[in-house]
């Protein structure tokens, strides 16, 4: 059983999305043409669409607004069915859509490019029309009766100045840190003073102009701990010159490259791609990107790596990136400035990102 799946975090209210799903002119601006056929029979103009071939001829199968939608799909002679879940969020809700083929085969090249479509569709298309949607139910002439809409507000992010003393302080103390271990590190590998050399005479003392010379003592026990002879004569330090240790030079393996585009615009919001660059020998593990908005917008969802937003900062992670590939992250945000298509920052482990 071969299945296909997308899924997308949207910022609008089931309703809403409940309606561009089952709204025939709406659905003809996001996925596809339809007309409706006897009985709750439909026809989805799909041909020459990426991933399709002919047209699908579909039956509703379970409808409960506004949650699930089942379709199920002929095409000529595969068989599929086609699941639409609508699940309510903090932010607004979540769709899930899921096509299992149960009679038939898909080409290999016709599994990719239908997969691919969906993605577009949910993550690009859906979100568009949207936005249209909510801009139209809201009340322009709200001085004159009550809105019959509000669209979401989205607190601005304003870092605490307290925190940030704290951090820059933290930040000096492990930079003091750093350099005291790394004192007493060069300390401890410092060679010792050179072994004495048995039966080596010491050199002489430096003569003093103008100093008066005191003669030895002849009276009187000598006392052995001040006595000067082979077996504590002390070489001196310029004899044994030190060797040098200066490190022979370690070239760093590559390390990854990232370069951002602006895949699409749209009228509440835009979609971003960072495409990930591993042109190393090994697999490249631990890697971090971060995007900086320009405002304060809203990352509604992701595909390609794990992320979480504070504020304006977005941070992606993932799996290991293999050597000589790439990988692309791609991410929706939801802005309601019109001039603000971009983000403000990209890095790549602390390098900065290509195409800004």
């Amino acid at each position: 059983m071969i299945e296909i799946g997308a899924r997308v975090d949207l910022a609008h209210p089931p309703h809403r999305v409940w309606r561009a799903l089952t709204d025939r002119e709406l659905l003809a601006r996001w996925f596809a043409e339809v007309d409706a056929g006897p009985g709750e029979r439909l026809l989805l103009h799909t041909a020459g669409l990426p991933g399709f071939d002919v047209a699908v001829d579909a039956e509703v199968v379970d409808r409960r607004a506004p949650e699930s939608l089942v379709l199920r799909c002929d095409e000529a002679g595969r068989r599929s069915r086609l699941s639409c879940v609508v699940v309510p969020t903090a932010e607004g809700c979540r769709l899930s859509v899921t096509e299992t083929l149960e009679q038939g085969g898909w080409p290999a090249g016709l599994h990719a490019d239908r997969e691919r479509h969906h993605e577009q569709a949910l993550t690009v298309r859906l979100p568009a029309i949207l936005d249209w949607l909510a801009f139209r139910e809201v009340d322009l002439r709200r001085g004159e009766g009550a809105a019959t809409a509000e669209l979401p507000l989205v607190p601005a992010y304003h870092p605490a100045r307290r925190g940030s003393r704290r951090a820059v302080g933290w930040v000096a103390g492990a930079v003091v840190g750093v350099l005291v271990a790394g004192a007493v590190a060069v300390w401890a590998v410092l060679p010792g003073p050179p072994e004495r050399a048995a039966g080596v005479d010491p050199l002489p003392p430096p003569a003093v102009a103008g100093a008066t010379s005191r003669p030895p003592r002849t009276s009187g026990p000598a006392t052995p701990g001040r006595s000067v002879g082979a077996a504590t004569a002390r070489p001196s330090r310029s004899a044994s010159p030190r060797a040098s240790r200066t490190p022979a030079p370690v070239t760093p393996p590559p390390g990854m490259t990232a370069r951002y585009e602006t895949a699409s615009t749209r009228l509440f919001g835009w979609t971003g791609e960072v495409v990930l660059d591993n042109p190393g020998d090994a697999p490249a593990t631990g890697w971090t990107v971060v995007v900086t908005l320009a405002t304060s917008g809203t990352v509604t969802g992701a595909s390609g790596a794990d992320w979480r937003q504070d504020g304006r900062t977005v941070t992606f992670t993932g799996t290991p990136v293999p050597a000589g590939r790439s990988r692309t992250i791609s991410f929706d945000v939801r802005d309601g400035d019109p001039l603000s298509r971009s983000p403000r920052g990209c890095t790549v482990d602390g390098d900065p990102c290509a195409g800004l």
